[in-house]
Formats: C-alpha cells, sequence, structure tokens
C-alpha cells in the first residue's frame, strides 16, 4: 500500500461510514487517483459521492479504514456561497493564509499568484455579491491555491452554474491540472464533463465498481437511468 501511496494523490483503501443512526453510506470503498491528475467521481443520487469527498478532505470522520493525501487538500462546495465569507474577492482569498506565519508582503504575493491562477487579479477590490457563480466557483479555487494545496476536492461545482460558466470552470480545472501538477477529484452528474478528465470512478452502493476511461462508465451509468 505503501508503494501505491506514493504514486498517488489521493488514496483510499477500505473506507467504511455509517452516519450516527447506523446508515451505511460507504462500505469498503477502495480508489487511488494517480497524482498530477483530473479523474472525477460518478454514480446516481445517494451512491455516497459527496461522502466519500468530505472523508478524503477530512470535513467527516470514517468509521474505519484509511485515507491519505500526496499533501494539503483544497476543497470546492456545490454553492459557493456556502465557503466565500469575507466581503472582497482578495479578502476573501487572503482570509484562508491567517493562520500561516506569513508577512503582509507574503500573503499579497500568495493572493495575487493565486488570482492569476484563475484569472481573476483584475476583480481583487470586486465585493463577493457582484460575482457571477463561475467567478465565485474560481474564488473558491484560488483560496486552495493560495494555500498551496496539492488536492483539489470538488463537489458538483458546476450544479449551479449556466451552461457557458460550466465548461469554463472545468476547462479552468483541467489547465490547473497540467500546469500546477494539482490531483483533482471531481464528482460530477454532467456528463459532458467527462471530455475534461483523465480517468473516472463509478460509484454504486457505498463501493468503487469501476474504473479508467470514462466512456464505458458514462454508458454504464445511462443504462441504469429510467426511461
Amino acid at each position: 500500500m505503501a508503494e501505491m501511496a506514493d504514486q498517488s494523490g489521493v488514496q483510499v483503501h477500505d473506507l467504511t461510514f455509517c452516519w450516527g443512526n447506523g446508515q451505511a453510506v460507504l462500505d469498503a470503498c477502495t480508489l487511488s487517483v494517480p497524482q498530477g491528475e483530473f479523474w472525477m467521481l460518478l454514480g446516481t443520487n445517494g451512491c455516497g459521492k459527496s461522502t466519500l469527498l468530505r472523508l478524503v478532505a477530512g470535513l467527516l470522520k470514517p468509521s474505519s479504514g484509511a485515507v491519505e493525501t500526496s499533501g494539503p487538500v483544497g476543497f470546492v462546495f456545490q454553492n459557493p456561497d456556502h465557503q466565500l465569507v469575507m466581503p472582497t474577492v482578495g479578502a476573501d482569498v487572503a482570509f484562508g493564509l491567517v493562520e500561516e506565519a506569513l508577512t503582509p508582503a507574503q500573503v499579497r504575493s500568495r493572493v495575487d499568484e493565486a488570482l492569476d491562477a484563475v484569472s481573476l487579479n483584475h476583480l481583487k477590490r470586486r465585493p463577493i455579491y457582484a460575482l457571477s457563480g463561475g467567478q465565485k466557483q474560481r474564488v473558491a479555487i484560488a483560496g486552495a491555491i493560495a494555500r498551496h494545496c496539492e488536492v483539489l476536492l470538488l463537489d458538483e461545482p458546476t450544479a449551479l452554474l449556466d451552461p457557458d460558466s460550466q465548461q469554463e470552470l472545468v476547462q479552468r480545472v483541467q489547465q490547473l491540472v497540467k500546469a500546477r501538477g494539482l490531483t483533482a477529484l471531481w464528482v460530477t452528474h454532467r456528463f459532458n464533463e467527462l471530455d475534461y478528465c483523465d480517468g473516472a470512478f463509478l460509484l454504486e452502493k457505498g463501493r468503487v465498481v469501476a474504473r479508467g476511461d470514462p466512456a464505458p462508465l458514462q454508458a454504464r451509468l445511462m443504462a441504469q437511468q429510467p426511461g
């Protein structure tokens, strides 16, 4: 397992999770995301995708099993309003750095670098409320980049976006993965987004049942859908 983890950005081994009422969500779930690649997580509603992502991020504690990541983790929620807390773009990106021992000049440099990476430096002083949904998601990604995350987890980040913003965001993440060597795991229901990933996992009833080339996984998932 150690050798596999050395080559993986995310390693999940026999992960099990139950809610307090005993309801099982994940059942001995295992997956490995190659370091420096962009993978997507597919599955029907209620199969455990978002729960798995939160376990990898450390937002939930597993009932059993193990999670390993190659470095610091950044998390992007489906609704960016749930994680953008400061009044302006620059202030929000800087907010995630408050616990690091950085000088004001170092903070400004980190913020500028992160906003440059998502092409939003020109909006550094823009109020958060004045941004589009796609711009808000890019600010959330910039916050993770400013903290020098090596693993980026995205929970249906395009669910609330219009089609143009959806495509722009998935292309942006693909570019960041390649340019910065990030490892990304993206939960999606949108089959067109699979064109941008290196591979995908199919989750059924709390377990990864298939992985690899997105095309056969997409066909399998579509065959399960009613009518």
